[in-house]
């Protein structure tokens, strides 16, 4: 008789040990994001005293004088809207080009399909130092250095596997019969993506242009490389703020690091969209 009410909805400790478990690794991976945002911009926001007293409150004295004057230093707004421009060029040039890439790929079979995924993949392989000195020579000769069209088309190479990738499991997670059916009932194949197919993968979409805005936010070594009047934000910051105070480059690390959190943030339905066309 207790084994059967246990066995109907009782106490179950394997159950219960799961569920605690769960939460536990919950817990640590939340705090594992967490806490260096927290830390980050705790500091930002403090004194300048505050950043390096010992022991430190939970809730540190509020200031945005290193804020403040990080937003003051000369090159920073500059830096910023170059940023931006790069972000956006590299977000648009990155579907423009992955999505058709990921959509051939769902869609048609040829030979060496799997070699090419592959190979697409493991362009990630190279390191980019490597191709610095050749990359800066040819940008040099054809006229793209120190340009933001120039720094884009790096960055959107390496946010191009992922573009591609990303959209060829959306588009393989939607099924072929769809366009099929709207081929039967008079559109042809443009006009059955437009009016079918794009409308469910748009979220998955977003979500690669995410992925491709975040890549090209927080490049640094290729924005070292290639520019002097048009530095990326990160780069300025390595270049300015290597000898700056600790203050100061908390400041610089929390100014960088916000927009994309507010990206994301902005446009995060569309990734909880993706998951769920993901999943199907």
């Amino acid at each position: 008789m207790n084994m059967a009410v246990g066995s109907q909805g009782g106490f179950q400790p394997g159950k219960s040990l799961r569920r605690a478990w769960f939460i536990l690794i919950t817990v640590v991976l939340c705090l594992w994001v967490l806490l260096p945002i927290y830390l980050l911009f705790s500091n930002a926001f403090s004194t300048s005293s505050g950043v390096s007293a010992f022991p430190k409150g939970i809730v540190p004295p509020f200031s945005t004088e290193s804020v403040g004057f990080f937003f003051r230093y000369s090159g920073v707004g500059k830096a910023f809207w170059s940023s931006i421009q790069v972000a956006v060029l590299t977000m648009i040039m990155s579907i423009l080009i992955g999505a058709p890439a990921g959509y051939s790929l769902s869609r048609f079979d040829f030979r060496g399909k799997n070699l090419f995924r592959i190979l697409i993949l493991m362009t990630r392989a190279f390191p980019l130092p490597l191709l610095a000195l050749p990359m800066a020579v040819m940008f040099i000769r054809v006229g793209l250095d120190d340009t933001i069209l120039g720094l884009a088309l790096v960055h959107t190479t390496l946010a191009l596997p992922f573009a591609v990738l990303i959209t060829y499991s959306l588009f393989s997670g939607i099924p072929i019969e769809l366009e099929e059916a709207a081929w039967t009932l008079g559109c042809n194949r443009i006009q059955a993506f437009r009016k079918v197919i794009f409308p469910l993968v748009l979220p998955g979409i977003t979500a690669s242009a995410i992925f491709a805005f975040v890549i090209s936010w927080n490049e640094v070594f290729a924005a070292a490389v290639l520019t002097i009047e048009h530095r990326t934000l990160p780069a300025f910051i390595l270049q300015s703020l290597g000898v700056a105070p600790l203050h100061l480059k908390f400041a610089g690390g929390a100014v960088l690091v916000l927009p994309a959190l507010i990206f994301i943030f902005l446009v995060r339905k569309y990734l909880f969209a993706m998951w769920g066309i993901a999943n199907r």
